[in-house]
């Protein structure tokens, strides 16, 4: 069966490929010491964003690919929550937290709204 929505195609996961740039790029900064740690989890966390967008297109129902969309959006609120992590202990500057921080809650909103329309559907 051909998935019914085209990955490559949706905002939401062109915009969670950013996220995961944008999480390299800045962790990459980060201490040593937290390679295995905050950094990892971070990268982790922001790959399984498009990740899930991607393997919930495959799926033969909306309710199924909505189950994958929700996945993304946790990974997006666990997201945000290591990228305060970052900026409270300095990893990161506030200009860069301010910036990321919108980026991830208007990838959220547009994950939800995307739900909430296939749920409609």
């Amino acid at each position: 069966m051909a998935a019914r929505h085209n990955f490559r195609k949706l905002t939401i996961w062109k915009d969670g490929i950013s996220i995961v740039k944008d999480t390299y790029i800045e962790t990459k900064k980060f201490p040593k010491s937290e390679v295995y740690a905050l950094s990892s989890q971070m990268q982790r966390c922001s790959i399984s964003i498009p990740s899930n967008i991607a393997e919930g297109t495959s799926k033969g129902t909306d309710k199924h690919f909505t189950q994958y969309l929700e996945t993304a959006l946790g990974s997006a609120y666990e997201w945000e929550t290591q990228l305060i992590i970052s900026f409270e202990v300095g990893y990161i500057s506030e200009e860069t937290f301010k910036h990321l921080e919108n980026k991830i809650q208007i990838t959220q909103g547009m994950i939800t709204r995307f739900m909430e329309n296939l749920k409609k559907a």
